[in-house]
């Protein structure tokens, strides 16, 4: 195999769920050696309490959830309180160039493997500590999930229809864009380290990642005074701008109109009927004016179509369209599939498990997934005899007393 661009780069990970795991996994997609490191009595969140399992069976070795953060890396465990386990911890830091860690701040003081500490044992250690709202400050104890996090940062104000309830985005959204920033911040302390010998800490705060994706809406608060509230499908400058039904069952495209030549093009395609013609839709402050009008004539007529044949014909004329897809469709999405965004590896519980490839791609040292996410302690002997070539006796002392789990 080619040499990968991160090849010789070694990360351990004091890490679970999302933020810090997938910060790790686009490490190891590109060749790092990235050790998961659990404890095998309060494994990673991930394992046991958020669904899907395999065959709707739970069990530490069988959730997807898990599995997609986690593929290309070895999985160890210790006992962080066990007599022993810090020691055993800081050997393991010792050996690593990167540290990972995703937990409510004080944490990994309190167990003494904080930064302080742990520079004292490599002195050349880069860390990431990733959590909600950064290490200090007046709600940094705060603990919470993705969907804290998208109300903290404004996202959930501007969600929904202006006549019904706030909606939460779906999903730990902010968590994946401090993945982004993650990678980002450790590829430049390793280039920071590259040129001075030097290691860094970088205090990431999930909060301040996601006002960077509200950028436009922050900008006209600060210039205008003007404070943006629920718009549901719709743009200030755009119209049509939303998702309009089309035959099937729950199926839909959007398409977006940004300017008068454009609304005459969306005519034309249309077979210029007679309500389009109307000289309040001529302009975009006219179709501003009568937009829930005009969302009604259009959906009319996009219902007649299947979504991609919509799309399709409007893609055609030049107009901006997509279809809605479920999350069937994604698996068959003849992009993904160009692209080979999901990659089918076999797994000792869950049978063939299709991981997700990084969304960006290198030409001359591309991504290469060829191992499936870890199970609980499965390269515990592995990587403790023959990378951090522990002598088989203490290995064995290690696991009867538990501090190896």
């Amino acid at each position: 195999m080619d040499k990968q661009a991160l090849d010789g780069l070694k990360v351990v990970e004091f890490a679970a769920y999302a933020a810090g795991p997938v910060t790790g996994k686009y490490l190891a997609d590109f060749g790092a050696t990235v050790i998961h490191l659990e404890s095998g009595s309060r494994p990673d969140g991930f394992r046991l309490q958020y669904p899907p399992f395999a065959k709707n069976k739970p069990g530490v070795n069988r959730s997807g959830t898990f599995a997609v953060c986690n593929n290309n890396k070895y999985g160890i465990t210790i006992d962080l309180k066990a007599p022993g386990g810090v020691e055993l911890a800081k050997r393991v830091v010792a050996w690593a160039d990167v540290v990972i860690e995703n937990f409510t701040p004080g944490t990994m003081d309190r167990l003494g493997l904080g930064y302080k500490e742990l520079s004292r044992v490599n002195n050349r250690l880069i860390m990431l500590s990733t959590c909600n709202q950064g290490q200090d400050g007046p709600h940094a104890s705060h603990p919470g999930f993705g969907s804290q996090l998208t109300s903290l940062s404004g996202f959930t104000f501007l969600t929904g229809f202006p006549d019904g309830p706030l909606s939460l985005l779906f999903g730990p959204y902010i968590d994946f864009i401090g993945v982004g920033y993650g990678v980002i911040a450790v590829m430049a302390a390793l280039d920071h380290r590259r040129r001075t010998g030097e290691g860094q800490y970088i205090d990431l705060a999930q909060y301040e990642n996601g006002v960077q994706f509200l950028a436009q809406v922050v900008l006209d608060y600060n210039v205008n005074g003007r404070a943006l509230s629920r718009m549901g499908n719709r743009c200030d400058f755009a119209a049509p701008h939303g998702v309009y039904p089309c035959q099937g069952e729950d199926r839909w495209c959007a398409l977006s109109v940004f300017d008068d030549d454009e609304w005459l093009e969306l005519q034309q395609i249309m077979g210029n009927p007679a309500w389009a013609a109307d000289p309040g839709f001529g302009t975009l402050i006219g179709r501003k004016q009568h937009e829930g009008e005009l969302d009604e004539r259009l959906s009319q007529w996009t219902v007649q179509f299947a979504p991609e044949e919509l799309m399709q014909t409007l893609q055609n004329g030049g107009i901006r369209a997509g279809i809605l897809n479920r999350v069937r469709d994604v698996y068959t999405d003849p992009q993904y599939e160009h692209r080979r965004i999901w990659r089918g590896m076999e797994h000792p519980e869950m049978g063939v498990f299709h991981y997700q490839a990084p969304p960006f791609e290198l030409e001359s040292t591309p991504a290469v997934l060829d191992r499936p996410s870890p199970c609980l302690g499965e390269h515990n002997e592995y990587f403790f005899c023959q990378i951090l070539q522990l002598e088989e006796e203490e290995y064995r002392k290690l696991v009867e007393t538990r501090v190896i789990a």
